[in-house]
């Protein structure tokens, strides 16, 4: 799957990516889906601890199901919501976050509980990586989970909210 962009500038790998992702809000509302678990247009706005204005979110989750980061399917627990899926694309944007997550552990002035995630990621490295890929994938794509998996997103999140209840 190729991620679609419209009228770009220049072919630089590094522009067309910024063109793509570099708005304010796409990189949260894909870090939302990825480490929050959520799927749900009320859970991303209701949740978001940035405070994304629901015509904001609205914006940037159209944009992100057309260049192709996102999935959105009918929810088939309800018939007047849409449940959004990552893309194969977005998983692999997990190196990506993971990397901005450390460069802002180390330089921004972050607190505990949201740094934990990127420390966590950070010390597991690329193994860490791909277990947590081969978990959205499973989650998002229906993809089977590797043999003997440890799951990933139970212990970010167990540690984020340890942490969160102390603060």
């Amino acid at each position: 799957m190729t991620v679609r962009v419209e009228n770009p500038r220049t072919g630089c790998p590094i522009n067309l990516t910024m063109e793509v992702l570099g708005d304010r809000w796409s990189l949260i509302v894909i870090r939302d889906v990825m480490f929050g678990g959520r799927r749900h247009f009320r859970e991303l706005l209701s949740q978001s601890e940035e405070g994304i204005a629901s015509n904001i979110l609205a914006d940037r989750l159209k944009k992100l199901v057309e260049r192709g980061l996102l999935i959105r399917a009918p929810d088939p627990g309800h018939k007047q919501k849409a449940i959004y899926s990552l893309t194969e694309p977005a998983i692999q944007l997990l190196p990506v976050v993971a990397a901005i997550g450390a460069w802002g552990r180390r330089h921004l002035p972050t607190t505990p509980e949201f740094a934990i995630r990127a420390q966590l990621l950070e010390e597991g490295g690329p193994p860490l990586w791909q277990d947590f890929m081969a978990e959205l994938r499973h989650a998002h794509l229906g993809a089977p989970l590797p043999v003997g998996h440890e799951p990933v997103l139970p212990r970010l999140t167990a540690a984020y909210e340890a942490l969160a209840a102390r603060n």
